[in-house]
């Protein structure tokens, strides 16, 4: 890792392979998707799904999540980008929205589920988890270049939070510090993860459906919260509202009305999450002898 030597902040980029220089922001990235993808695999087979489901699904989802990230973040700074065009693919240089990579991504699992014949909210259980890990060690690529961050703050404040030394000095941009919204998310992200891994687990207690939908509520809750702290918030034209709280907030609704109807109002109950694909295996083969007694 190289150091600017007078302030202490970290050199984004990681290394550099002749004319080619690798940014710690896409280093950062590539291993959030890697652990998630090789922790998906493991569940995925405990579940009763295969290792290339889950590769296959990567190989399409990823493209598709990075579109529609960057897309998200380019259509609210349009006017922006009408004026550098160019700049629309400058990915590497930040400027990229989860909400948008996660809408993408969820059309594209949809598609994927359709065509392979498995069930949505299974695989989407499956991933969620590992995808908030994701997010949690991608939010470090935004430390590294400096973004994301929050309102102005003095260097006393971020040292009455315990904070490394690396960290308090990375906040210190242009000689003003701010608050660290990235680690506030990213530390959120990694509570929602290790609370969703332990109960997932456990035996009856998530119905099909309800690990992803208890994952939208979480990361919803604490994004409202953490984005308005931030300075670069994307708004709706001509409003003082920030896109991702209004986001945040329809989602944490949506998910805990969807939550409610489908416990107490869908019949019969959806199977538990921890019973796998053996439902529609148990359907099937029922289904076989059925067609074999005619």
């Amino acid at each position: 890792m190289m150091w600017n030597t007078l302030i202490g902040v970290i050199d984004p980029i990681a290394f550099q392979l002749g004319p080619l220089k690798v940014r710690w922001y896409g280093v950062i990235i590539a291993a959030g998707i890697f652990i998630a993808i090789w922790m998906s695999i493991n569940e995925a087979e405990k579940r009763g799904l295969k290792e290339d489901d889950i590769v296959d699904l990567a190989l399409w989802i990823i493209p598709f999540g990075f579109i529609g990230a960057r897309l998200y973040y380019v259509l609210f700074e349009i006017g922006y980008y009408l004026q550098h065009p160019m700049e629309i693919f400058a990915i590497w240089e930040g400027g990229i929205a989860i909400y948008g990579g996660l809408i993408a991504g969820a059309l594209t699992l949809v598609w994927f589920c359709r065509k392979r014949k498995i069930p949505i909210w299974l695989l989407l259980d499956i991933i969620t988890p590992h995808v908030l890990l994701a997010q949690a060690i991608g939010r470090w690529g935004n430390f590294i270049n400096q973004e994301a961050h929050g309102t102005e703050v003095s260097r006393r404040v971020l040292e009455s939070l315990f904070l490394p030394e690396f960290i308090i000095n990375q906040m210190n941009i242009k000689g003003t510090y701010y608050h660290p919204t990235f680690l506030y998310e990213s530390l959120w992200s990694l509570t929602g993860v290790i609370l969703l891994l332990i109960l997932r687990n456990r035996e009856k207690l998530f119905r099909r459906g309800e690990v992803t939908l208890a994952y939208v509520m979480w990361y919803s809750l604490g994004r409202a919260f953490i984005e308005g702290m931030r300075t670069d918030s994307l708004y709706i034209p001509g409003t003082p509202i920030r896109i991702s709280q209004l986001l945040s907030f329809v989602l944490f609704i949506g998910a805990a009305a969807v939550m409610y109807y489908r416990r107490n109002y869908v019949y019969p109950p959806v199977p538990l999450y921890s019973e796998g694909i053996e439902p529609e295996r148990r359907f099937e083969e029922k289904l076989r002898k059925h067609n074999n007694k005619k």
